[in-house]
């Protein structure tokens, strides 16, 4: 009875031991904290904050749902980002069913016919949830920047660099409905 009543002691936050400017691999790799690995999952991660703080101003239940799929999905990502690959395992293994990128591309198609044609380029803007979600992409257009820079080291599941890719897209194709939802004008860019 003792036992139940005692409380678990918590791990401290801190480990001390990136002080020197490395990190560990999900396996125990040490590596820089400049890698492109940790360049690759830190931007992901980075993404998933934004999408979280995106989904701050999305209430339509549609899109709220699918931005926390989409973080949870890319919380496999990053954990599959942040393995080191190993030399015996002959390539790179699926880290994402190929139902998720159609899934992705169901949800473009969904959002897009929603959506007025497109005439003239889009300035990010309009309304704050839309401006955040431009934000959200051109972070996403880095993650997969980075992704590609690691797949050229350390070849990667297709799966990963397609997702990523369709992801912006969705991204473009969400903002511009925000501005449609909260009645705000697009803005076009107009040459000077």
């Amino acid at each position: 009875m003792q036992e139940k009543n005692r409380k678990t002691k918590k791990s401290p936050l801190y480990t001390r031991t990136g002080d020197h400017g490395s990190t560990s691999l999900v396996g125990g790799t040490r590596v820089p904290k400049t890698h492109t690995r940790i360049e690759a999952y830190g931007t992901v991660d980075e993404l998933s904050s934004t999408l979280g703080l995106l989904a701050t101003y999305v209430e339509e239940t549609r899109e709220h749902a699918f931005l926390q799929r989409v973080q949870n999905t890319l919380f496999v990502i990053g954990a599959y980002l942040a393995t080191a690959a190993s030399p015996s395992s002959g390539g790179a293994t699926s880290v994402l069913p190929p139902e998720e990128v159609e899934r992705m591309e169901e949800e473009i198609d969904h959002v897009d016919s929603q959506l007025p044609p497109l005439h003239a380029f889009v300035l990010p803007g309009g309304g704050r949830a839309a401006a955040v979600c431009h934000v959200c992409r051109t972070v996403c257009r880095r993650a997969e920047r980075r992704i590609l820079a690691l797949d050229a080291e350390s070849p990667l599941a297709p799966e990963v660099t397609a997702y990523v890719n369709r992801l912006s897209d969705y991204l473009f194709a969400l903002a511009r409905k925000l501005n449609l939802m909260d009645k705000k004008d697009e803005i076009f860019w107009q040459k000077p």
